[in-house]
């Protein structure tokens, strides 16, 4: 394990910094169920160190306030009750303030705590490593929760404007298809190192032979799915998914925008732009990306198929360390191209427990095995995604109609 010491404050400086561009009103508002204001995201992460490492490790800890006990839980059954989920955008209390203070208050605390670092017990260390990695993800919502808040407004607002050296590369590689060998294949995380429990534990599947593609389907492939009719085409589609795009009225995936002369722009965090044809698709639902790819002939890779081909890899993208904060066309070169980084890649897996998966003891054991159920795994990061934060075992999941995380996907075939 990495020093705690250091890292602490590196990733909760990483939260406050994607929150000050946006003033105190952009902090407080929820666009809708799924997302969560960004005072919510920098209160909840505080109120896991606070709740899971200061209240056993610190004798005498005083709570900065106990209404945020309830008001900041998630969804932790076994801490007790939680402030409901939809209406987190009605708190206008505690301000966004208040919440930085609080984070203050917990930090302080925490300092004190790993100042003694060569004494801590290895159980509480263990939940401070966890609860920095779910900081991360928690930083990675709040540039996905405040775009969808953001493209609410007919102004367009700029979160960031695109940094330096975020311009165009060169196009996208011509679609190309590389052969994996069938047999048994270990997939998940290894006892050692840091993992998530649902990575674990590391075990045995028989993969047939399989192909797949050298790099993420493109806005221009998309465009070619629109115009052939594609969101028009039952066949092309599962009943749960033809059902989704006639309720939701689906015509093209979310943020995009028909111009009037008839092409395409979509908003971003840096304002809307024209839609670049050579960029990774993104924002799509499962539902899209397995209707897309029956129209192409193909299907989407499995988890374990993803993983095989991404072992190798060394986990290096666009991350949201180049604060692009959008995907980029993929670079030149053979091979496979932008496994990590740029857009989660959606696969045809349900999200189930690996064979000998036990849920862990307490409160913690709620982190991932109840979602068990009903999800889809996507795979390898995105432009949101902290550098450094994921592996080839990482598993993400979403519902099958979620189209508000960069979610793309990337074609598989039999071999």
């Amino acid at each position: 394990m990495t020093a705690l010491g250091p890292r602490y404050p590196r990733v909760r400086s990483a939260s406050e910094r994607l929150a000050a561009p946006l003033s105190a009103e952009d902090c407080g508002i929820q666009s809708m169920q799924d997302a969560s204001p960004t005072k919510w995201h920098l209160a909840h992460t505080s109120w896991y160190f606070e709740t899971f490492v200061l209240e056993s490790a610190v004798p005498g800890y005083v709570h900065f306030d106990p209404h945020f006990r309830v008001l900041f839980n998630s969804y932790y059954n076994g801490v007790g009750e939680q402030y409901a989920r939809p209406q987190r955008g009605l708190l206008s209390r505690p301000g966004l303030e208040e919440v930085l203070a609080y984070r203050a208050h917990v930090d302080r605390h925490m300092a004190d705590l790993l100042s003694k670092e060569p004494d801590l017990d290895a159980a509480v260390g263990e939940v401070i490593e966890i609860g920095l990695h779910h900081e991360q993800q928690h930083q990675e919502l709040i540039l996905t929760d405040v775009k969808h808040a953001l493209a609410q407004n007919p102004m367009d607002p700029v979160y960031r404007t695109r940094a330096v050296g975020a311009s165009r590369p060169t196009p996208a590689p011509a679609l190309a298809w590389q052969s994996f060998e069938g047999g048994l294949r270990e997939i998940g995380a290894p006892d050692t190192g840091f993992a998530f429990d649902n990575e674990r534990p590391a075990h045995r599947e028989y993969l047939e032979p399989f192909e797949l593609a050298n790099r993420p389907v493109t806005n221009r492939e998309w465009r070619a799915f629109i115009d052939a009719g594609g969101y028009r085409e039952p066949a092309f589609w599962l009943a749960d998914g033809w059902s989704a795009v006639q309720r939701r009225g689906w015509q093209a995936p979310l943020y995009w925008r028909r111009g009037e002369a008839g092409g395409w722009h979509c908003f971003t965090l840096a304002g809307a732009l024209e839609l670049d044809p050579d960029e990774p698709v993104c924002h799509v639902s499962w539902y899209e990306a397995d209707a897309y790819a029956r129209f192409a002939g193909a299907r989407l890779p499995s988890e374990s198929e993803w993983e095989v081909a991404a072992a190798e890899i060394a986990p290096d993208g666009h991350f949201a360390g180049s604060e692009r904060f959008h995907p980029a066309p993929a670079p030149p070169g053979s091979g496979l191209r932008q496994l990590y980084g740029d857009v989660w890649e959606w696969t045809r897996s349900p999200y189930v427990a690996y064979p000998g998966f036990r849920t862990a003891a307490g409160a913690l054991g709620e982190y991932n095995g109840k979602f068990m159920s009903n999800q889809l795994v996507l795979r390898g990061g995105s432009c949101a995604t902290p550098d450094g934060h994921v592996r080839a075992s990482y598993r993400n999941f979403f519902y099958p109609e979620a189209r508000w995380q960069f979610s793309g996907l990337r074609l598989a075939r039999d071999h």
